[in-house]
């Protein structure tokens, strides 16, 4: 069977504001209003054995990934598995415990194809055709990566030089594995049609990838067989010991593996391909409604633009004005507004590493914030009081909880809310408020089948998360214990 392995995360740097650690790349919508996640979801559908996709991702995104296929139309949930990580590692470790999951379940001899969420590639008959192409060659014992034809000296990607051919097939061996070059030998490279960017993307038997980490990192394997063997269940989804986890070498597949594997081959993609690294790169996605005017400039929402070129402008509910500006993308968010030179876009990564060390909540969290239960929105935050708009989905409840340093009141504006404060009990209408004192338990349910929107309160003299003291959580947020 073919398995493909969707690889769901990200830390949220490259694409800020719009991407955020709590809301990173594949959850980022295009101008088509799909994500990154939707998009990978369809390709892996296109060429998965009868429905069934694996997807590793961070703990916390779990139910990001679970809403996003709900709402894909050719999606079974039953035959969505999931994989959470307890904290950040690298790919080796993920892609070796699916393999070690794809064995348990459907065999060694099961493909996986593995597929970072947050790529871009459109022509998907063409996707289709060469994963057959690698699928040839993995059945065989083959580790393959796909590489993509160079378009233009590329300094931000790695290379993948090209070996012997195999058999009669146009696909061919892996020679060597090449670090981000310099411009001069990007185009060395590019001039010489023996080079291919290196993808990220794989297909692989299961059992194939681990002989081949037995034999090039056996202290990695066995650190992840560790792992696997701490899974609170093998059912979906799957949850490790935070401990066990830590202990995996942080390392690559490229490094752990590829670079040592004896049997490695790349298919040349004939596929359009983009990892959306930047957001230069966002700007050359060309789509119907943001086709660029006689001056060069891309507007995606609401803009004017005077005597200006080549900017590329995505604007959320606000209006933004360009004038007199030439090469920029600007990029406006309800809480952030972006501002770059189009040739400087690479830095907004330090953007973020500036609000990290600054400790500021622009770095991780949107004035939007998702969770299982829906989404709340901060109106106003000050020292003295924070005030929310909560959506609660149908049928879904918060956590039973208090806090220790703040008060709350909650007023519904949509909807019948069921509300519990101490041992009381009672459904609050639209326009009726209530008032949950500090040290109180408290718990905020939806029991009708459309969403209910409330408007929260906070007093106190703090407001962050770690004020939340959680006695039952039906989305597992009180921690799991090993049986």
């Amino acid at each position: 069977m073919l398995l493909p392995v969707i690889l769901s995360g990200g830390a949220g740097t490259r694409l800020w504001p719009v991407s955020r650690s709590a809301y990173p790349k594949p959850f980022m919508r295009m101008q088509d209003g799909e994500s990154l996640l939707h998009k990978t979801l369809s390709r892996a559908l296109r060429v998965a054995t009868e429905g069934n996709v694996l997807t590793v991702t961070g703990r916390d995104f779990y139910f990001l990934n679970r809403d996003e296929y709900a709402r894909h139309p050719g999606t079974e949930l039953d035959c969505m598995r999931f994989l959470l990580e307890p904290a950040g590692r690298n790919t080796a470790p993920a892609i070796l415990l699916a393999a070690l999951h794809a064995h348990e379940h459907f065999g060694g001899a099961a493909m996986l194809l593995l597929l970072p969420a947050d790529h871009l590639i459109q022509n998907l008959d063409a996707f289709a055709a060469d994963v057959a192409r690698a699928q040839a060659l993995a059945q065989d014992g083959w580790l393959v990566m796909f590489g993509i034809p160079p378009t233009h000296p590329d300094t931000g990607f790695g290379y993948i030089r090209l070996g012997a051919q195999i058999g009669e097939n146009a696909e061919r061996e892996i020679a060597a594995f090449v670090e981000k070059p310099s411009l001069d030998k990007a185009r060395e490279y590019l001039a010489s049609g023996e080079y291919v960017w290196n993808s990220g993307m794989f297909c692989f038997r299961a059992d194939a990838l681990l002989e081949a980490a037995q034999s090039a990192c056996p202290d990695v394997l066995a650190a992840v067989r560790a792992c696997h063997a701490s899974a609170i269940s093998h059912e979906s989804p799957v949850e490790y010991s935070r401990e066990a986890f830590a202990a995996m070498p942080d390392i690559s597949i490229d490094y752990a593996i590829m670079e040592r594997a004896s049997r490695r081959a790349v298919v040349a993609a004939s596929f359009d391909w983009s990892d959306i690294g930047s957001w230069k790169a966002v700007s050359e996605i060309v789509s119907d409604d943001t086709q660029p005017d006689a001056a060069g400039n891309r507007v995606h929402g609401k803009a004017v633009v005077i005597a200006s070129e080549n900017c590329y402008i995505q604007s959320g509910k606000r209006m933004v004005a360009a004038v007199g500006v030439k090469d920029l993308v600007i990029i406006d968010t309800a809480d952030a507004v972006l501002v770059s030179d189009r040739e400087h876009a690479q830095q907004v990564k330090q953007v973020v590493e500036q609000l990290r060390s600054d400790n500021h909540s622009a770095a991780t969290h949107h004035q939007t914030v998702h969770r299982p239960w829906g989404s709340y929105t901060v109106l106003e935050d000050e020292n003295d009081c924070k005030v929310k708009r909560l959506t609660v989905k149908p049928g879904q409840v918060l956590s039973l909880q208090l806090h220790h340093r703040r008060s709350e009141h909650w007023t519904v504006v949509h909807g019948t809310a069921k509300v519990r404060v101490g041992d009381k009990e009672f459904l609050l209408q639209r326009n009726e408020s209530c008032y949950i004192p500090m040290e109180t338990l408290h718990r905020l349910e939806n029991p009708s089948d459309q969403d209910i929107h409330l408007i929260e309160v906070q007093c106190g003299d703090y407001f962050g998360e770690d004020d939340i003291v959680r006695l039952e959580d039906r989305y597992g947020r009180v921690p799991a214990k090993a049986p």
